[in-house]
């Protein structure tokens, strides 16, 4: 079965009438329905299928063992995100087993088919959150404690679709089984001018929230001189991060602010901004202390209060450049390629070999209902990941 018709069983799972595209979080009907969904079409290839504490599924094509050849990504999706990032790895790592089938091959090493949990940190604000608690690289308390934006925790949650939350946590026997992980990605730029590229490096990444504090009134009746109106240095934040980005060449963003309580009439009590930013050479750190140093400055003059939290930063990561290479040879033509986005490949990099294929997106755009790939060009993927896989797990 093509990824495409894959793709095409889940397309309108998710979908957000609102926003415009997809939302698919963690511990929602949407993510019940796509987890069913992989479990079902696993099984039809034979695979064994297995949910570990954090909430990754995992397909074993065999029994599992270590030394495993690992491929796959997330089904997980922004708010109001497209179709393709996450669903794509997963449904080539599928496709890819069929082929392999189809050549009449078997892996002589252990092979698995992974689904990491929330990904995006689309509900509870952590990226990559089902493999750094695989990792360890993110304590399990942290994690229970995190909030969605209508305080629900994530122990909550996972109480409420009937998991165990004190499951949560590093799983190095679990990790141990891993010798290699392949996870294919759709390009989140447009840089590909062929169907297929290597991954190379990936960005150093982090998020913060910053909480402006000021006096909640009422819009008509409080003169201009009397306000301490936090929108006006969250406002003025705003224009200080592109400012920043622009003297340093950085990503930096402000995708969602939110004010309390949030009337038209209301001059707000406090306004929650959150700011990511990635850099290509060194760490974001030096940008966002320049940020947060015209975050304070811009409520003083109103009056007001600010205190930030470090959400998550994590370093620039090198793909294993061995099992790139070996990558590279067994696709002829591919080019390297450097991704500015985070991904569970970066998270698992730390702890085994790791690498990435990025199949071309024509629109260059991600993160966005307009996210795309051609047909013909996922395929080209499948082929490729095959290969690879074959040549990995022979």
């Amino acid at each position: 079965m093509t990824a495409t018709e894959l793709l095409s069983e889940i397309a309108d799972v998710g979908r957000d009438p609102v926003r415009g595209g997809w939302s698919r979080h963690v511990a929602t009907p949407a993510e019940s329905d796509l987890t069913e969904w992989f479990v079902e079409r696993a099984g039809r290839r034979g695979l064994d299928v297995e949910r570990d504490g954090n909430g990754n599924t995992w397909a074993w094509w065999g029994a599992p063992g270590p030394d495993a050849v690992v491929t796959g990504s997330h089904l997980d999706s922004v708010p109001g995100g497209g179709q393709f990032d996450g669903p794509l790895g997963v449904a080539s790592a599928l496709s890819a087993v069929d082929t392999l089938s189809d050549r009449g091959f078997r892996p002589s090493r252990p092979f698995a088919v992974v689904v990491f949990a929330e990904e995006e940190g689309g509900r509870f604000g952590l990226p990559c959150l089902g493999s750094r608690l695989l990792t360890g690289s993110f304590d399990a308390d942290r994690a229970r404690a995190l909030r969605d934006a209508d305080g629900v925790t994530l122990a909550e949650a996972l109480t409420t679709r009937g998991d165990d939350p004190a499951r949560l946590g590093a799983d190095p026997d679990r990790l141990a089984r891993i010798g290699t992980f392949v996870e294919l990605h759709v390009e989140q730029g447009r840089a590909l001018e062929v169907p297929v590229g290597v991954g190379s490096t990936i960005v150093a990444h982090g998020r913060w929230r910053l909480r402006f504090t000021g006096q909640g009134n009422h819009a008509g009746t409080t003169a201009t001189a009397d306000r301490r109106d936090p929108m006006i240095p969250a406002a003025e934040t705003v224009l200080a991060v592109r400012r920043a980005a622009r003297e340093t060449d950085a990503r930096a963003t402000v995708g969602r602010l939110v004010p309390r309580p949030g009337g038209t009439n209301v001059i707000a009590s406090t306004v929650d901004l959150w700011l990511d930013v990635r850099t290509f050479t060194g760490s974001p750190e030096p940008v966002v202390d320049t940020v947060l140093a015209a975050a304070r400055c811009a409520a003083r003059a109103e009056g007001c209060a600010v205190e930030s939290t470090t959400e998550s930063l994590g370093g620039a990561v090198t793909l294993d450049e061995a099992l790139a290479a070996r990558m590279a040879a067994a696709i002829p033509g591919a080019p390297s390629l450097p991704t500015a986005a985070g991904h569970d490949a970066g998270i698992l990099a730390a702890h085994v070999p790791s690498g990435m294929l990025h199949v071309r997106n024509p629109t260059g755009v991600s993160h966005a209902p307009g996210e795309h790939a051609e047909d013909d060009d996922v395929e080209e993927g499948v082929r490729a990941l095959a290969d690879v896989l074959e040549e990995l797990a022979r």
